[in-house]
């Protein structure tokens, strides 16, 4: 089965297209885990894995992000990889944001150590960033070849990307739709970082088929209607993307369980995409 479609059956299960970062932001995890610091590793892997549990069954995968691991140095490169086996073992999808990019043999090590299931991370899919053209990312489209998923940006919607995408988005997009097209599989492998926070900008139009990571939900203010334009003809093809919305809140001051309010959290913004 191709990623496309498991994340097809993912939806259907959880009844919602929500997806949750696993951002392990300093100064902002939980008392309980900030006092268990002294072992980063140990600490982190604890956070994640009970991100992770907390929204199994609740969110059709989760993002890491792989910069916070990587802010924790080794401690956190190691706690990632802890936290990724640990979501594939529970069954949960993981799509590691690493927004990789590069060409040749390099291009084919970040696909390894992204995706392969023999490498240090083995994810189901990864994040990447198109600007060195096709080339930098046919190491990632063999690996979508085989099961894989790939989400290429295409329009984020930080205030300064406009001005440098407004003329390479279209080409990636007729890339992405292409790629499918010869990939095969309804949705097709490869999708497509559209950002929450651009409603008004008709990417769907240029990748009917394709699905549509979308993040800005929650914390930057993005909603159900802001993404309805992201969703394919029948309503689905839309991956809705919260980190810190669920990752953090009151129950930090107030003693309750962290993982309780995680998953309450997630509940609620899922039920808030969910079909009607």
């Amino acid at each position: 089965m191709g990623f496309g479609e498991r994340l097809v059956e993912a939806v259907v299960r959880c009844g919602s297209p929500l997806v949750v970062g696993i951002d392990p932001h300093r100064g902002r995890l939980p008392h309980p885990i900030v006092g268990k610091l002294g072992d980063p590793r140990s600490a982190l892997v604890e956070w994640g894995c009970g991100v992770v549990e907390a929204v199994d069954g609740v969110a059709v995968a989760v993002k890491p992000q792989v910069a916070f691991f990587e802010q924790w140095g080794a401690d956190g490169v190691g706690a990632l990889s802890q936290v990724v086996a640990h979501a594939r073992r529970l069954g949960v999808l993981v799509i590691l944001d690493a927004k990789r990019g590069d060409i040749g043999s390099t291009a084919e090590a970040y696909a390894h150590a992204t995706l392969d299931d023999d490498g240090p991370m083995g994810a189901d899919a990864v994040t990447l960033s198109p600007y060195l053209g096709a080339e930098s990312l046919a190491p990632f489209v063999k690996r979508a070849e085989q099961g894989k998923g790939l989400f290429v940006l295409v329009r984020t919607s930080n205030p300064g990307a406009g001005e440098w995408q407004a003329e390479i988005a279209p080409r990636v997009a007729a890339w992405i739709r292409e790629t499918n097209a010869r990939l095969g599989g309804d949705p097709g492998p490869v999708g497509a970082v559209v950002g929450a926070t651009l409603p008004g900008e008709p990417w769907r139009s240029q990748m009917p088929g394709a699905w549509f990571l979308a993040p800005g939900i929650g914390a930057q203010g993005a909603g159900p209607d802001d993404v309805g334009g992201h969703r394919r003809a029948d309503g689905g093809g839309l991956l809705a993307m919260s980190a810190r919305g669920v990752l953090f809140g009151e129950e930090q001051r107030e003693g309750a369980s962290w993982q309780d309010g995680v998953r309450a959290r997630a509940r609620a913004l899922a039920d808030r995409f969910a079909p009607t």
